[in-house]
């Protein structure tokens, strides 16, 4: 007797939603963990830690070290909400608070926040990637990248390795010779500074209309 096997319906499958295609970038591409929910966010602490700062430092703080890094050869970096996400070594974080003080930043109240082990990260749009009405591009040096969706200014390259291409800790600050990121104590040395200088600068420009409007004194 002949057994015949009636062909099952074939499932339909549901068509990806532009999250679940960014979804399998990261965890396909990258191998950088997501966490469930919309949009897609990134698991910080895993491949990677994340040094948060203000837009205009950041742009300061990269075009310093650009000066005199070789080309192509920058590490991970995102915009979002008038703020720059610089993409670090996992447990860069938990070093910084000791390394601001070694660096003698300890004492200054600095626009400087380290996300590490249990933080989350808006993923960007993976690059290339096409949304429509979204303006989702990466920013120029010279924007503000104030709009809230998160873009890559320098998007993660697969295939290269997500530690190979971030900033580390290193003996004395020694790396960042051009051949390769920068070291961690330089970048996070850069960054603070560029964040005071913009703090001074803005500073004096408030003050600025104060001193013009105050009455001439004379003995």
């Amino acid at each position: 007797m002949v057994r015949t096997v009636t062909p099952a319906e074939p499932l339909l499958r549901r068509p990806l939603a532009p999250s679940d295609d960014v979804r399998l970038w990261y965890e396909n591409a990258l191998q950088w963990p997501t966490v469930p929910g919309t949009p897609v966010r990134l698991a910080v602490g895993v491949r990677f830690d994340v040094l948060d700062v203000p837009v205009e430092a950041g742009r300061a703080a990269l075009e310093h070290l650009a000066r005199s890094a070789a080309p192509g050869r920058g590490f991970p970096v995102a915009l979002g909400g008038g703020r720059m996400r610089l993409l670090v070594a996992a447990g860069s974080a938990e070093e910084l608070p000791g390394l601001l003080e070694w660096l003698d930043w300890g004492s200054l109240e600095l626009d400087l926040v380290a996300i590490g082990a249990g933080g989350l990260m808006d993923a960007p749009r993976p690059p290339g990637a096409a949304v429509v009405g979204s303006g989702a591009r990466p920013l120029p040096l010279d924007r503000g990248g104030s709009q809230g969706v998160a873009v890559w200014l320098r998007p993660p390259e697969p295939g290269r390795g997500a530690g190979a291409s971030l900033p580390t800790l290193s003996a004395m600050g020694a790396r960042g010779d051009g051949d390769g990121p920068p070291d961690l104590v330089r970048l996070v040395n850069t960054v603070a500074t560029q964040i005071h200088r913009v703090r001074l600068r803005r500073a004096g420009a408030a003050a600025a209309p104060r001193a013009d409007g105050q009455p001439l004194a004379f003995s």
